[in-house]
């Protein structure tokens, strides 16, 4: 099930950060920008909203988690690994030979990795598979869905979305991560796509829309998507900042695949531990 217990919302979210860049030391880059941008969204995500057991990754009654964003790979292991779903000891192997933690995230490596991502566009259409896989055998459950807002440059994301409207998948939360940062440059230069919230409830979906880093806005828009009661699919459409919680990470014009020189590692660690929630 989802982790109940007496740690906070926040003190989550500041461990996946962390974890995220214990990782991240060991291979000297990757794309610690969009972990550390995205991981109060995973610790809502994992430690209130989705049901699961950690201990059985496969279990027949849990919520899926997709994660279309292959490249992100590193701030869901991190979250998993705070959920217990992936030892801890293992964050020392990721990206490294034989390890259960690949760059890139990869369903046969990996515990509570749904599927494997990287050719990006393709998430939300599987999400849609998965609903309706899910439908016929009469499950309760929810099928989330992070892609990235890259992946509104795709044609097949909206061919997806106008499929799960269609389909009238109520069993599907979408989550997308608008961060303004793909490899070209800002997202918004490469394909114009606002109006978001506009654009999806054209297409029949139910948006809510919040700052992906305030935990409480995060928390009621995951509320209002589960317990809406209408049956069409719905999308959170999460506003992130990059590097979020290290200031000096957060000031860098290239970030989308983050270079940090070896004595900054730490340096990074000892400003987000500054941070850390009473």
């Amino acid at each position: 099930m989802n982790q109940i217990s007496n740690v906070s919302l926040p003190t989550r979210a500041w461990r996946i950060r962390r974890n995220a860049l214990r990782m991240g030391e060991v291979q000297g880059q990757g794309y610690i920008a969009q972990a550390l941008g995205i991981a109060d969204v995973l610790a809502v995500a994992y430690f209130h909203a989705l049901t699961y057991r950690p201990e059985d990754p496969e279990w027949e009654g849990r919520d899926r988690f997709l994660l279309s964003i292959g490249h992100y790979a590193i701030a869901l292991y991190a979250a998993l690994i705070e959920a217990g779903v992936i030892p801890e000891d293992e964050l020392e192997t990721y990206g490294t030979d034989d390890s259960r933690l690949p760059m890139s995230g990869m369903a046969a490596y990996t515990p509570g990795m749904e599927i494997t991502g990287g050719s990006l566009g393709h998430g939300l259409g599987i999400a849609v598979g998965f609903c309706l896989g899910l439908k016929r055998k009469n499950s309760k459950n929810f099928v989330y869905n992070l892609f990235s807002d890259g992946e509104l440059n795709e044609g097949s994301t909206w061919e997806a979305a106008m499929a799960a409207s269609h389909w009238k998948l109520d069993n599907l939360i979408a989550i997308v991560d608008v961060n303004d940062q793909q490899a070209d440059g800002p997202s918004s230069a490469m394909s114009s796509r606002e109006p978001l919230h506009d654009r999806f409830t054209a297409f029949g979906w139910h948006v809510e829309r919040v700052d992906g880093n305030d935990i409480e806005a995060v928390v009621k828009a995951f509320d209002a998507a589960r317990n809406l009661g209408e049956p069409k699919p719905r999308i959170i459409i999460c506003d992130t900042k990059m590097a979020k919680g290290v200031k000096f990470l957060e000031e860098r014009e290239m970030n989308h695949f983050l270079r940090v020189d070896a004595d900054e590692w730490q340096k990074a660690l000892e400003i987000l531990d500054q941070g850390k929630p009473a």
